[in-house]
């Protein structure tokens, strides 16, 4: 099974899943209709019996930014493991490998175990792996499938000790680089060195390389520069353990791994990367992680992206409907999308859009979300604000689609006149 195929067969089954009362916001009264039925039906998001509050993927939006990624990596001479954590949906990892993504990126042991079921036979897990019962699994199914490609972090001689004393098969490592005051991460040359001894010396664990995620860094949002250094010193830890025989037990041709790399400042990652600073002993993957560009968003992601030309730049593909059910006083509405709907981790919904029950849409001018309870959104109505009546649908913007995804099991996926629903995006939270 090549890179860019996956288990169609498991693939195959998601469109015989019955949309029954398990998946908010789906057609009321077609609860023995399967996932593939309804893709054919092409049913109109607004007449066809959804409800609110209902999250919708815009296709020509989600195409545009799995497309403009793929291409800018190749660009940069960068492989791509996309963090398929953004999601957790395996018909947008497929639609990324098509495009030529390397592998996919995972979080947590449980997101391995998802990714193999649907033929994934690249992974980058992003984390440390110290859990006995996962490794001793992680160590089944490279046994059973030799093509298998798995690749770990680890930052401590603790967490060396653990994974030799739990598997039964060779995994490969790279040691994670940090900062003080970051999330994982070993804090210094000395500590990474040690872990890199560690490794060398253990029995089941082969040592491929050096990565991190640069996006925790103290004081990262304010200062670009903070990456850029950090991302050298990730460049500096590659030869340095190159330089010190750390990669001896790869072969000629393997490749020694160095990866970083989210969505906000993959282009300090691509800087640094090149084929110019990473001259080694062997060939080098250089391995970009971003994920939560598959959607972009309205907000978050919108301010600190760091494609802004206007030729080339992500668009927003992710939209919540929910309906006005609440008039109580002058100047305010009560929707019903609340915490249980939408993110609020980096910033209230945006006010896009009203369509009135006749289906006349018109712009949310002078709404404001203020506050979130679990089934409501508070909103605010300016002076002069967009008329707003009690029934009207309202389309909202959101920020960080990490946290949105992880609400809707079953995402309709619409046609660019936003109205005809072309499939299901199917998630695993």
């Amino acid at each position: 099974m090549g890179r860019d195929r996956m288990n169609g067969a498991a693939l195959d089954a998601l469109g015989e899943t019955v949309v029954d009362w398990r998946f908010k916001g789906m057609p009321l009264g077609m609860s023995t209709m399967t996932v593939d039925r309804m893709r054919d039906a092409k049913l109109n998001l607004f007449e066809d019996g959804f409800s609110t509050p209902l999250l919708t993927l815009e296709s020509t939006a989600l195409s545009h930014n799995l497309e403009l990624m793929a291409s800018w990596a190749a660009r940069h001479g960068l492989a791509h493991a996309p963090h398929g954590k953004t999601p957790l949906a395996p018909q947008l990892m497929q639609r990324q490998l098509e495009l030529g993504a390397w592998g996919i990126t995972a979080a947590t042991p449980s997101h391995v175990r998802m990714y193999r079921h649907f033929g994934v036979q690249r992974i980058f897990l992003g984390n440390e792996l110290v859990d006995a019962a996962a490794l001793r699994w992680l160590s089944d199914e490279l046994s059973a499938d030799p093509e298998f490609r798995f690749v770990c972090y680890v930052d401590s001689v603790r967490g060396v000790e653990l994974m030799d004393a739990a598997l039964s098969h060779r995994v490969d490592v790279v040691v994670e680089l940090g900062a003080t005051g970051s999330r994982t991460g070993v804090r210094s040359a000395a500590e990474a060195d040690e872990v890199a001894q560690a490794v060398r010396a253990s029995r089941w664990l082969r040592l491929v390389g050096v990565a991190g995620y640069e996006g925790t860094l103290p004081d990262v949002d304010a200062a670009r520069t903070v990456v850029a250094d950090w991302m050298a010193n990730l460049v500096a830890t590659a030869h340095r353990f190159d330089a010190a025989g750390c990669f001896a037990d790869l072969a000629a041709d393997d490749e020694i791994v160095v990866s970083a790399g989210g969505s906000e400042h993959f282009d300090l990652v691509a800087a640094a990367l090149t084929e110019e600073a990473l001259e080694l002993s062997r060939p080098v993957l250089r391995l970009l992680r971003s994920g939560a560009y598959v959607t972009h968003d309205h907000l978050h992601y919108a301010r600190i992206t760091p494609l802004t030309d206007e030729a080339e730049h992500f668009l927003p593909a992710l939209k919540l409907w929910a309906q006005v059910v609440s008039r109580p006083e002058d100047g305010l509405a009560l929707v019903n999308a609340g915490k249980r709907d939408v993110p609020y981790d980096l910033g209230l919904p945006v006010p896009l859009q009203i369509r009135t029950p006749t289906g006349l849409l018109r712009k949310a001018e002078g709404l404001t979300v203020t506050k979130l309870s679990d089934q409501h959104a508070f909103v605010e109505l300016a002076p002069g604000a967009a008329p707003l009546e009690v029934g009207d649908w309202v389309a909202f913007g959101l920020s960080h689609p990490c946290t949105a995804f992880e609400k809707w099991q079953l995402i309709p996926e619409v046609s660019p006149d936003g109205q005809t629903v072309v499939d299901y995006i199917r998630t695993f939270f």
